[in-house]
């Protein structure tokens, strides 16, 4: 996706310890015609596995996975790391770890927001260790549902989140993946193949 790749380079900045900061357009201040084209690629990508349901963690997974289940025409259930007090009744819960906050949460959804006959397309902006992932795939599979497919906004290639979930038989499809952020420098992926 050329246009979140141009995006990515422009705007984006590798900060310590190996984490890309892209809060001017994903994940603090959005941009909403971005995220619009990342749902309707998504969209795109995944309309041929009729997914039931978007499923995704909050806080930062949200708009790009709103607008793919907009683009889908079915709801989006976002994960929690906490529960509210209007969350009544039983829950799916999983844990996981956040490699950029350095701590484990639990994540819950409402059990009745997903069933057996769901088919769940779990859609999340970072994939790095794929932890994240894990954990919805975790709730999915308490609900008896499926999940038909993994959209990432930006995978992170040289950590081994990607080849973990690809091992496990999931397809997972990533708009934009870094091949390395090496002193500073953001490569892509796509740029390591051409080069």
């Amino acid at each position: 996706m050329r246009v979140l790749l141009e995006k990515i380079a422009a705007e984006g900045e590798v900060v310590a310890g190996g984490v890309l900061k892209v809060d001017r357009f994903l994940n603090h201040q959005v941009d909403p015609h971005l995220m619009k084209r990342i749902g309707e690629e998504f969209a795109d990508q995944f309309r041929g596995e009729r997914p039931t349901k978007v499923l995704t963690l909050e806080s930062s997974g949200i708009s790009p996975a709103l607008m793919t289940a907009y683009e889908l025409g079915v709801p989006l259930v976002v994960a929690r790391k906490r529960r509210p007090l209007t969350m009544t009744g039983e829950v799916y819960r999983a844990e996981v770890y956040s490699f950029t906050k350095q701590e484990a949460n639990e994540i819950i959804v409402s059990r009745s927001l997903l069933d057996g006959f769901d088919r769940v397309l779990i859609i999340d902006d970072f994939l790095a260790n794929g932890q994240a992932a894990l954990g919805m795939v975790e709730v999915v599979r308490q609900a008896g549902a499926a999940v038909v497919g993994i959209g990432i906004v930006i995978e992170k290639a040289f950590q081994d989140g990607g080849r973990l979930l690809r091992s496990r038989g999931f397809r997972v499809v990533s708009l934009a993946r870094i091949a390395s952020l090496a002193d500073g420098v953001i490569r892509f992926h796509e740029e390591v193949m051409n080069g």
